[in-house]
């Protein structure tokens, strides 16, 4: 069917009368024909293939968008089946280490996922505002979020399902806002997310926090509470880092944004 990762965004997975499992193409939400493979434009000497190295790595750090001259290159990315195979190489390994583990059986191991790139995806908005290289508009985006129609990012849908049938609890813990709480709730449950534990989001309290502080914090809140962080994903540097950040954490790529 082509490149798989494009279709995953454009579709569903449909299981035919034989058993094998067939893409049914809904719509297109980008035309770049993605090129993975490329190096990109020079940027101030780095190509974006560089670029985004050392975005992943967290060598370059607070930036604002996208080099202008590496749009095509992020959405050749975004759109194509290295994206994909990335998410697919952070998933694999945490699955293995999910699978070493013994739960102690009190329902108090949890597993905490982000959500914006981490569990759902926001790659048809951000196809539609230059893949990061548009400044952040909070009233655009906010706009997008609250239609509930991101689709679930493939591979970590699939470390849910793993992780639940290993007897985690499941925590999502974003930046979003409380306002967005039945939005993001019900587009969780919409795309495959059906059972949580709980959902953390930013509250009047948070206002004015990093997010490595905001993350921070609620984590310890759940170590309070008796939980034990066992393993912890995001997309973004802040979503693993600071204090209480639990036994393991898994970067998940995204060259789109960065926050602090």
């Amino acid at each position: 069917m082509g490149l798989l990762s494009l279709l995953l965004f454009l579709g569903t997975l449909a299981v035919s009368p034989n058993g094998s499992q067939e893409v049914e193409v809904l719509h297109q939400i980008h035309p770049l024909r993605p090129q993975s493979g490329s190096a990109g434009t020079p940027v101030r000497g780095l190509s974006c293939l560089s670029w985004r190295f050392g975005v992943e790595t967290h060598n370059i750090i607070d930036w604002k968008t996208v080099p202008q001259s590496c749009e095509n290159y992020i959405g050749h990315y975004m759109l194509g089946d290295q994206y994909r195979e990335d998410s697919k190489a952070v998933v694999d390994q945490a699955l293995s280490y999910a699978q070493s583990l013994k739960l102690a059986g009190d329902g108090k191991d949890v597993w905490v996922f982000d959500i914006d790139e981490t569990t759902l995806s926001n790659l048809p908005y951000y196809a539609h505002h230059g893949f990061g290289v548009e400044p952040y508009n909070a009233t655009i985006y906010n706009k997008w979020a609250n239609e509930g129609e991101a689709p679930a990012l493939p591979e970590s849908l699939r470390l849910y399902k793993k992780l639940l049938s290993l007897k985690f609890k499941v925590v999502f813990l974003t930046g979003r806002p409380e306002s967005q709480r039945n939005v993001t709730a019900n587009n969780l449950k919409k795309v495959g997310y059906h059972t949580l534990e709980k959902l953390l989001l930013r509250g009047s309290a948070d206002i004015g926090t990093t997010a490595v502080t905001y993350k921070s914090n609620q984590r310890e809140k759940l170590e309070k509470e008796g939980y034990r962080v066992l393993g912890n994903m995001g997309d973004q540097w802040s979503d693993i880092l600071g204090t209480h950040i639990g036994n393991r954490t898994f970067k998940l790529p995204d060259p789109m944004y960065y926050v602090s």
